[in-house]
């Protein structure tokens, strides 16, 4: 183990600026949602829709581009996703029905897996020592959370100088500036010699018929639910559920004077405890059991979430559950790549990552469309947000039978 090695290395300031562009723009979409609206008169089902779609074609998209990232090459994978990610958004700019957005959307979302967790990490894993990796993902994965803190307002900020098809062009541009950030991206290999000469077929059989890889699997679908739900309809939520703000107080004195303010706060509130919550995951990574820390953060998210909907919903507890559940939000990730790259290898990490990973966008899909489904049947979100209490205490209890240990390599 060479504990001398740096953590921070060019290959992982590399990812960290990709990640943060990627995650930026993506966490800007529902920025454009009344523009986009409004201009065509759409109802918002339709946009919610489209979202739905480029969080499922993410998911697709992201064993895909592992796999083209172990044959071809991790940057042009990278390259590969920006020119889907930027092809889709000049599209999208010159869509005007609601089947062409959403169609477009297919390309974005193969565009952020390109350029998302599932390359990226597995580039930034390979580059770092033993000692530096769960700790080099957890900074990788936190930079996807800066790009959520300034990706929106960035968005609001442009649509006061130009038009929302303006804005998707200026976004496409930036998306290919950050590929000068790729002459970073140069990986030393320290995968072992048995892992060099497996091949992906043998390594997807191993983990197809290991217990542990589906348990992965079926414990990151409520990631992505709870995700993908929160970030979509929470700011409805407490638009229309939280007690009022009350004059004087220093939520008042801060500006905030109505709860459609108090739910966009909540976002951001999520997005700066997410990285503190990321780099300490990834701090515990290296020290403790990732399958006991996983199960304990899945845990914490059932209990945050059940006592938050039971308790009287008032300002202050809004904030208390954004920055409790920021502070658990992609801690998982770092946690789930690690368990990855440890039990199954280096090697192909980004394709058995992206497997993994689209169980996740699975569960953000129906997460987006079951809270706009049901609250238009039920006319609330309780339903919805206790499918998500559930599915979390689910994924607490799956985590704990995983054998958390290298499996052996079929012979070459």
């Amino acid at each position: 183990m060479d504990t001398r090695a740096p953590l921070v290395t060019p290959v992982l300031i590399g990812g960290c600026i990709i990640i943060l562009v990627g995650f930026a723009i993506r966490a800007s979409f529902g920025v454009f949602q009344i523009p986009i609206a409004e201009e065509f008169g759409w109802p918002r089902a339709e946009f919610s829709l489209a979202i739905a779609i480029q969080n499922l074609a993410w998911g697709i998209g992201q064993p895909l581009f592992g796999a083209v990232a172990e044959r071809f090459g991790d940057r042009r994978a990278i390259v590969a996703g920006a020119v889907f990610y930027a092809t889709g958004l000049i599209l999208s700019a010159m869509s005007t029905t609601p089947i062409a957005h959403q169609a477009l959307e297919v390309a974005v979302g193969f565009g952020i897996a390109g350029m998302g967790f599932g390359v990226v990490l597995a580039v930034v894993g390979r580059a770092a020592s033993d000692e530096n990796r769960s700790m080099a993902l957890g900074v990788a994965t936190a930079a996807g959370s800066a790009g959520q803190i300034v990706g929106a307002p960035f968005a609001e900020w442009l649509l006061t100088h130009m038009q929302w098809q303006g804005v998707f062009f200026v976004f496409a541009g930036i998306i290919g500036a950050s590929l000068l950030a790729l002459p970073l991206l140069k990986a030393p290999e320290r995968a072992s010699r048995a892992e060099l000469e497996e091949s992906l077929g043998e390594v997807l059989t191993r983990a197809s018929r290991d217990p542990s890889f589906t348990l992965i699997f079926l414990g990151f679908f409520s990631c992505g639910y709870q995700l993908a739900f929160i970030t979509a309809h929470f700011p409805a939520f407490v638009t229309e559920l939280c007690g009022p703000i009350a004059p004087g107080s220093l939520l008042s004195g801060l500006g905030i004077s109505s709860t459609s303010t108090l739910g966009a706060l909540a976002i951001s509130l999520i997005g700066v405890a997410n990285i503190g919550g990321t780099l300490t995951a990834g701090w515990l990574g290296k020290r403790y059991t990732k399958k006991y820390l996983l199960a304990g953060i899945y845990a914490a998210r059932t209990v945050v979430a059940a006592m938050f909907i039971i308790l009287p919903i008032t300002p202050a507890s809004v904030i208390v559950f954004s920055l409790a559940m920021g502070a658990l939000w992609l801690a998982t990730v770092p946690l789930t790549s690690g368990l990855v790259a440890h039990i199954y290898g280096l090697r192909y990490m980004g394709t058995l990552y992206g497997i993994v990973f689209f169980s996740h966008q699975l569960g953000g899909f129906l997460g987006v469309w079951l809270g706009g489904r049901m609250y238009d049947i039920y006319g609330n979100y309780t339903l919805v947000w206790w499918i998500g209490v559930a599915v979390g205490a689910f994924s607490a209890l799956v985590h704990l039978p995983i054998r958390e240990r290298r499996t052996d390599f079929l012979p070459a």
